[in-house]
């Protein structure tokens, strides 16, 4: 599979989400029925998507949302609710408004947190599970995360993300570097100002594989979080249906199997990556 490189630069991503303020309005609650009832109506299940691989991919030959765990998770969602898959194209910074304005049923890879609670809702059963991993230049020691806390190490992050927290509270001493967004912090590494950048691990393969540069390290001790999908607040049927649709897959390993495939479409071996399973990590 082949990739349009700047166009995964500029959605490798995941984990960096603005969030959204709690809706003021009722809109998407005054919709007909509850989100399943709209689905059914519908006739299609709506994902937002962003280009954000490993998971949403477009093919920059057709235009088609064709690839990505995103994909062949919402595919197997719309499948089991009988309809067909629908994929709205939002940015990071704008899901949370999309589902809140009912452009989107779901959005995939948004992490929980007490922040995006006020304004969405998650299910209880997580997506999958991710390390905290840097990208790093190929001399530069990165076995554990004191290993980056020196003034001369200088670590690219997106601003306000869980990643820009975590160094902020870990490597005090390195000399952080904050960025709008994952792409501009990416960049920064490729252009050799910065020493190292610090992601989630699975957008980090990608990037990697696109650049052609540099060392992915998860440095010890491991740090690893859940990864969730946003809901419309207040929609329990549909909330359970994806809490069961999450905890079925995860349990019977297919979780892991749709994040291998995808890399193993853009030609990467699965066996060299971190799992997105916790008991695998």
């Amino acid at each position: 599979m082949t990739l349009d490189r700047r166009a995964a630069l500029n959605g490798i991503a995941a984990g960096t989400l603005a969030v959204a303020l709690p809706a003021t309005s009722t809109t998407a609650r005054a919709q007909a029925g509850g989100t399943l009832d709209q689905i059914k109506q519908r006739g299609s299940l709506r994902i937002g998507v962003t280009q954000a691989p490993p998971w949403f991919s477009k093919d920059p030959k057709t235009g088609e949302w064709s690839s990505g765990f995103g994909i062949s998770i919402g595919k197997a969602m719309a499948s089991a609710l009988g309809v067909k898959l629908e994929t709205v194209e939002v940015t990071w910074g704008t899901a949370i408004a999309a589902l809140q304005a009912n452009k989107i049923d779901i959005q995939y890879m948004l992490d929980a947190t007490p922040e995006r609670a006020q304004a969405v809702d998650f299910p209880a059963a997580p997506l999958l599970y991710y390390s905290l991993a840097v990208l790093a230049r190929d001399d530069l020691p990165a076995a554990q995360w004191i290993d980056l806390d020196k003034p001369s190490v200088r670590i690219a992050v997106p601003q306000a993300s869980s990643m820009d927290k975590f160094v902020t509270e870990n490597t005090p001493k390195a000399t952080i570097q904050r960025f709008p967004g994952n792409a501009e912090a990416i960049a920064a590494f490729q252009a050799g100002r910065a020493d190292a950048v610090c992601l989630f691990h699975p957008p980090l393969l990608v990037a990697r594989k696109t650049l052609g540069m540099g060392k992915i390290v998860v440095p010890k001790p491991a740090k690893f979080q859940a990864s969730s999908a946003a809901l419309r607040k207040d929609d329990k049927a549909f909330r359970d249906f994806v809490d069961n649709t999450f905890a079925t897959h995860y349990k019977s390993g297919q979780t892991q199997k749709w994040y291998e495939e995808f890399l193993t479409g853009f030609g990467l071996d699965p066996k060299a990556s971190p799992p997105v399973m916790k008991e695998m990590l």
